[in-house]
């Protein structure tokens, strides 16, 4: 896997290779911020997956994955915070994202 220094340059990098959906977190899925679409747990996985911590605020710390749909129509990434301002999340979809966290 390719190495980073911050979250823009893995961004970049990941839309250049062709992973240009965006997500955001539901409860219990991922959701196309485009299109609605959602997909459960059972329907992604990870592909790749970076974290980031930022050295003056330890709270500003965040997971990027790659994402692909089991069907393979689909790429993105989702962007998660973690530590404190983690979002709220079912135990499927905690499972499926500390595996790779």
């Amino acid at each position: 896997m390719p190495v980073y220094d911050n979250l823009i340059e893995a961004l970049k990098d990941l839309k250049a290779r062709g992973v240009i959906t965006d997500f955001n977190l539901a409860f219990d899925a991922i959701k196309c911020t485009h299109t609605g679409h959602s997909l459960s747990p059972a329907e992604f996985e990870i592909v790749e997956h970076y974290r980031f911590e930022e050295n003056t605020n330890p709270s500003d710390s965040s997971v990027i994955y790659a994402i692909k749909s089991k069907e393979g129509n689909m790429k993105g990434v989702l962007i998660n915070a973690y530590g404190t301002y983690s979002d709220a999340m079912d135990d499927e979809m905690i499972q499926k994202l500390s595996v790779h966290g």
